[in-house]
């Protein structure tokens, strides 16, 4: 397993997702996982899945600048995330940081255990 092709296809498959299909996301998540979003923190898919399709937006696009990632000591990886989420009518986008600590499951993929998301402000 190669963490970075790893991460990178995950990167692409959460943002894509995310961008066009939000309640799709559930399936990455666990009663266990954890995000914490602007510091309000969540646990539980449902949870999780209610929090980001109550979003006040419908339409957004991630454009990802960097994506940084590390093997975590339990078989799973740590993934940092920055780039910019255009939202749909607004003329500037804003600039994000998320990491995701990905957990391998026994069908050999991997699910979001902890996600944090922050706006970067200037």
């Amino acid at each position: 397993m190669d963490p970075d092709a790893v991460s990178k296809a995950f990167v692409e498959h959460y943002y894509s997702t995310f961008d066009a299909n939000r309640p799709g996301l559930a399936n990455l998540y666990q009663d266990s996982s954890m995000l914490t979003f602007e510091g309000q923190k969540i646990q539980g898919s449902q949870a999780i899945t209610a929090k980001l399709n109550s979003l006040p937006f419908q339409q957004c696009q991630h454009h990802i600048s960097t994506v940084d990632c590390q093997p975590s000591g339990t078989g799973g990886m740590l993934v940092f995330v920055s780039g910019t989420l255009q939202l749909a009518g607004e003329q500037h986008a804003l600039k994000f940081s998320q990491m995701f600590h990905l957990m391998p499951t026994p069908q050999q993929s991997f699910y979001v255990q902890n996600d944090i998301f922050r706006l970067n402000y200037a």
